[in-house]
């Protein structure tokens, strides 16, 4: 019997994708509101005895969050085998620590909520911060993907004489992956934060490389004011007008808008996070790392796998 795919959200088209890929039932249940604003969960899928597998990103978290464990638990309840969760973009990673006495570590707090409902984690490029693995607070099996190489192969793809562009000292190794990957030299840029919002970035050099289409390539896209920053230095500097590539993009606070004004000629994510500037899919990286997961044959290659 084919594992049930619970997608959690709505007309989500990324389910159905994962869905084939790894030759599961997309479960049917029912979700919704009661008046008072609780929630009703009900499988017409029946889980007992299967591998369930729970698809949810979870960006804007909150509202989100309860209907998620509400699920698992049932799930489990009903009799699960295993219960599963894919979350291409895995949030509450920034506050890793206690800044200022009283603060909670929600980061932690987080990974022990999903840890005591799940029995595994896919996810795809989680923001570290300061910790080197998800293991540090997630006491379920996780697998961390990486999506470097599928970045590399678009910029091969669509971009003639691409620069590639890290927008701080965090992004070197990464963007450098993909620069070897797609065959393109690349910059780091040095950054300076005075704060949520102000940003300083210093003044690429950008005399020798006039020549190239500059893709400035970070792991996500949240508030944007690093690549808003970047995007009006190489456009002061008369280089060609600047891509963004990002693996999430979040786009909090009308961010897409503001790097559009900037000068961006383009802004490209993958589809971790639904959003019209997706235009490079994870499907295929996911199915490898589920089907590990709950022992199914893998689809692709798993050549994209981070140890």
């Amino acid at each position: 019997m084919p594992p049930p795919l619970v997608v959690l959200q709505e007309g989500d088209p990324f389910g159905k994708r994962l869905a084939g890929a790894i030759g599961a039932e997309v479960a049917q249940f029912e979700l919704r509101r009661f008046p008072d604003g609780e929630t009703y969960l009900r499988y017409d899928t029946p889980p007992g005895g299967r591998s369930v597998v729970i698809l949810c990103s979870l960006d804007r978290p909150d509202g989100k969050f309860l209907p998620l464990l509400f699920a698992a638990a049932t799930a489990r309840d009903l009799g699960a085998k295993s219960v599963g969760l894919v979350s291409p973009y895995l949030p509450y990673m920034r506050q890793d620590r206690r800044f200022r006495p009283g603060e909670a570590v929600t980061s932690a707090y987080f990974a022990e909520f999903l840890s005591d409902q799940f029995d595994w984690l896919v996810t795809i490029d989680p923001h570290l911060h300061r910790r080197s693995s998800l293991s540090e607070i997630y006491s379920m099996r996780t697998a961390v993907l990486h999506a470097a190489p599928l970045i590399a192969e678009w910029i091969r793809k669509n971009i003639e004489f691409p620069l590639l562009i890290g927008p701080d000292e965090e992004s070197e190794q990464w963007v450098a992956d993909v620069g070897r990957d797609a065959g393109a030299p690349h910059l780091v840029l040095q950054k300076i934060r005075h704060g949520d919002r102000e940003v300083d970035v210093s003044i690429p050099d950008t005399e020798r490389w006039r020549d190239r289409t500059p893709v400035i390539v970070d792991d996500i896209i949240s508030s944007g004011h690093t690549l808003i920053e970047t995007v009006g230095h190489l456009v002061r500097a008369d280089m060609k007008p600047p891509i963004c590539v990002a693996v999430h993009g979040l786009f909090a606070e009308g961010s897409y808008q503001k790097l559009v004004q900037a000068g961006a000629a383009r802004i490209v994510t993958s589809n971790t996070i639904s959003h019209e500037t997706n235009a490079i899919d994870v499907t295929s990286l996911l199915a490898v790392a589920v089907g590990e997961l709950i022992g199914l044959p893998a689809p692709v290659a798993s050549r994209n796998r981070r140890p």
